[in-house]
């Protein structure tokens, strides 16, 4: 079982030519809108990846639906909270190469209580996993609860902080971060991501694949194959693909490949929560 910590978006698209300059004012090509937020994201891949998940979090008013679409996709919602103020958001920007930029409005996503937190961890059992990321308050106080619940504790760092990781040192089983992550951490901390004490440290280098680092070593793996029209949401699916292979009880080989292969269908397609593949895709496309 996946205890998912994390953020849930109401995602606005704007396709354009070229990503704005400073100052530059800038047509879009097409608009769209849908489900996302990193945790939502997550959530979602989790789910499609064939785990158990529920979603810890909280919309706006105007967010209802975006709990009724994370049911329809399979996550469980009972311990997300409808609270009096606006859903996050994010305005997210492609160019036709299918890079990015993003606004992101946090809103309901830094409103949570501990209350919230706790009454969804009181129903974990050992062994399962937590898995956050920074877009939501409360990660303290989670990964403190979950690791004396005898949870394994997943931690997705981005947007990137060394802070944030920092005061959660000791408390994570598996860190998950990009390649720029991974520098920034081995700057503001002054060590190497495999020297912080993490018993599992993934690095994604987008179209170069990934590292795993642990005590028995370092580990690379190559990309798949994809020509990517949006970037966007293609690490959380990579992640959420992750967890849900360890939580069903794959190796970290396996569960990194499958991972990686989620992710290469991803690049491919625009848009975050709705469009992420689900296994049965996967195991078409690669095979079984």
């Amino acid at each position: 079982m996946i205890w998912n910590l994390g953020s849930i978006n109401i995602d606005k698209f704007y396709e354009v030519p070229h990503l704005p300059a400073a100052g530059e004012t800038l047509a879009a090509v097409s608009y769209g809108f849908g489900l996302g937020g990193k945790g939502a994201n997550m959530s979602v891949a989790a789910a499609r990846g064939a785990a158990r998940v529920s979603h810890i979090g909280a919309v706006g008013p105007e967010g209802a639906w975006t709990i009724e679409r994370l049911l329809e996709y399979g996550v469980d919602t009972p311990h997300i909270a409808q609270l009096d103020v606006p859903t996050g958001h994010a305005n997210i920007v492609i160019e036709q190469g299918g890079e990015n930029n993003i606004v992101l409005f946090q809103g309901a996503n830094i409103e949570l209580s501990e209350a919230i937190i706790g009454a969804a961890l009181t129903e974990a059992s050992p062994r399962d996993f937590l898995l956050m990321q920074n877009e939501t308050n409360g990660q303290e106080y989670a990964a403190t609860t979950a690791q004396a619940l005898g949870l394994r504790v997943v931690y997705a760092a981005a947007p990137f902080e060394a802070a944030a990781i920092e005061q959660l040192l000791g408390r994570i089983d598996l860190l998950v971060l990009n390649e720029v992550e991974a520098t920034q951490l081995e700057t503001a901390t002054g060590q190497r991501v495999d020297a912080l004490g993490i018993p599992d440290v993934v690095v994604t280098l987008g179209a170069k694949g990934c590292r795993w680092l642990s005590n028995t070593g370092e580990k690379r793996f190559d990309a798949y194959p994809a020509e990517a029209v949006d970037t966007t949401g293609a690490g959380d699916t990579f992640t959420g693909y992750l967890v849900a292979g360890l939580d069903r009880g794959m190796n970290m080989d396996a569960a990194i490949d499958l991972a990686l292969k989620a992710g290469a269908l991803m690049v491919a397609r625009r848009g975050t929560a709705d469009v992420i593949p689900d296994l049965k895709e996967i195991q078409d496309h690669f095979g079984s």
